[in-house]
């Protein structure tokens, strides 16, 4: 055992002998040069290629990073015992990713490849105008030769939209609304935002359950059509016209619009709006992947039917005279745009914001106007294109009556007589009540869930018995469904553009005689 130690020994001294020669004989330019050498032997003879992902881009943070991080933290198959969590700024969910120095195995398109996070000491800095982290970060991409081009050309651009992805559904939704007469904020943004709580979701809509899937699918069509719209040549946006009586759930169904897509929503509030240039800049400042409201369309300014706004044409103005269709409803004291004092947003300002160029300066937003009248607003605004889906928000019927039900008292149609559930289903629909009443009538009586019952019934009852008595159902027949009430009401607005196509030909035909006349 002592000659075995003795051996050792001598054989390390021989090794620090020939080590202590080597540094002497070789300079380190020279062993560098050598390790380079070997490097580069090695890598020519190896199958795979690697590439470096650093935190720091010279003095910028580079975003690939920062997406390369996010993606991994969605993956399942992190190998090793360790992990670390983050929590960003507005999110309310936590993300775990890779520890320094491990590794992970990633798919793509039947590629495997090797992801692993690198940290090291930085090296002690003697000056700098902007003080770098101790810590050098990066990730080092691992992969196999024949697969470069799949990798660099589709799996990069991969990962940065699954990152967005992520980002966003992790990131809690904001509401924005204009500030107060185009002011900026101290960031000098004309947008003022808060957390967006609102719980709303397709689930506990109050709707018919065949209607609700309707507008899912066309939403979720929408969200995924970026292909389709670029191939079609057509902008990437969609609007929605969400009209019926007061308290039918129209703020509800936004609420449910956005935390089905997981957009911000963009309240926009146009009696702050003094012109259509503001009116542009606004839309300038919004977010892709955002919706755009603008509730009660009809009450925000004067914005309503042209015909009745242009009937006089004995005074020889012009229809597309701006002072005409001022937000202001003056017909007189403006000059154009910018004249006048108080709103001046034209119905031409309105067309272009929703449908004109500017329209396009971002991609996957969404236009929602609502309205109590959809007969007082201009045919303009609500032919395809700009509003390209129509959307009744009706009174209670019978599936959206179960669905209250469930929200607010937890019963299904089992939970309830059959006797009972037969006389709400016979009398909802002539008590025309809408949403907001069955819910408040619930509420109150959600303690007692058998009197909530018994006194919804004894409502609905009522409300029915009065409107038939009354003449006051469906628009006074007391005989039109649901369907033939909104194909009534978009005839009529149909109609109504035909009138007003008809009296601008009248307008136009009438300017063109005038010309002459001078001309003569």
């Amino acid at each position: 055992m002592k000659e075995y130690w003795t051996s050792l020994a001598s054989l390390l001294g021989v090794l620090a002998f020939c080590q202590s020669l080597m540094q002497s004989i070789f300079p380190p330019e020279l062993r560098f040069a050598f390790l380079k050498f070997f490097n580069r032997i090695f890598h020519v003879f190896s199958s795979y290629c690697y590439f470096d992902i650093t935190e720091i881009d010279g003095v910028n943070t580079n975003e690939l990073y920062n997406a390369v991080q996010l993606y991994l933290s969605s993956s399942v198959s992190i190998a090793g015992n360790r992990l670390s969590l983050t929590r960003a700024v507005n999110s309310s969910s936590i993300t775990f990713g890779l520890s320094n120095n491990d590794s992970i195995v990633d798919t793509f398109n039947g590629v495997t490849v090797l992801w692993e996070h690198v940290v090291t000491q930085r090296q002690t800095q003697t000056f700098a105008w902007r003080p770098l982290p101790e810590e050098k970060r990066g990730f080092t991409l691992r992969i196999k030769k024949k697969d470069k081009t799949l990798i660099l050309n589709t799996y990069l651009d991969y990962i940065m939209e699954r990152a967005n992805e992520i980002r966003r559904k992790n990131q809690d939704r904001l509401l924005y609304t204009n500030s107060r007469g185009g002011s900026l904020d101290s960031r000098g943004h004309p947008w003022e935002s808060v957390p967006f709580k609102h719980p709303s979701t397709f689930e506990t809509l109050a709707m018919d359950p065949r209607k609700k899937q309707q507008i899912m699918d066309d939403l979720k069509d929408f969200a995924e059509g970026q292909v389709f719209y670029q191939k079609t040549g057509r902008a990437w946006k969609r609007g929605y016209l969400l009209y019926g009586p007061p308290g039918t759930g129209k703020s509800s169904m936004i609420a449910a619009m956005a935390n089905y897509l997981g957009y911000d929503i963009y309240d926009l509030e146009l009696t702050e709006v003094h012109s259509n240039s503001e009116l542009r800049k606004l839309l300038m400042k919004t977010s892709s992947k955002s919706i755009i409201v603008i509730e009660d369309i009809d009450c925000s300014i004067n914005l309503t039917n042209r015909k009745k706004n242009s009937s006089n044409v004995s005074s020889q103005r012009s229809y597309y005279d701006a002072e005409t269709r001022n937000g202001s409803g003056s017909g007189s004291g403006g000059s154009g745009e910018e004249g006048g004092n108080g709103n001046t947003i034209t119905l031409s300002g309105l067309l272009n914001f929703t449908d004109g160029l500017w329209s396009c300066c971002g991609s996957e937003r969404i236009f929602v106007f609502t309205t109590n009248h959809i007969e007082k607003l201009d045919p303009a605004l609500l032919r395809s294109g700009r509003m390209d889906m129509h959307i009744y928000m009706s009174f209670c019927n019978f599936p959206s009556l179960k669905i209250l039900l469930k929200n607010y008292l937890g019963y299904g149609v089992e939970d309830i007589n059959g006797d009972v559930l037969k006389e709400m289903e016979m009398v909802v629909e002539k008590a025309e009540m809408t949403p907001a009443d069955v819910s408040e009538a619930l509420i109150k009586n959600r303690r007692d869930k058998e009197k909530a019952i018994r006194e919804l019934l004894e409502d609905l009852k009522s409300r029915g018995e009065r409107n038939v008595k009354d003449g006051k159902l469906r628009g006074g027949s007391g005989n039109l469904t649901e369907l033939e009430v909104v194909e009534e009401q978009e005839k009529r607005a149909i109609d109504s553009q035909n009138e007003d196509e008809d009296h601008d030909e009248e307008e136009i035909e009438l300017e063109d005689n005038i010309c002459k006349t001078r001309e003569d």
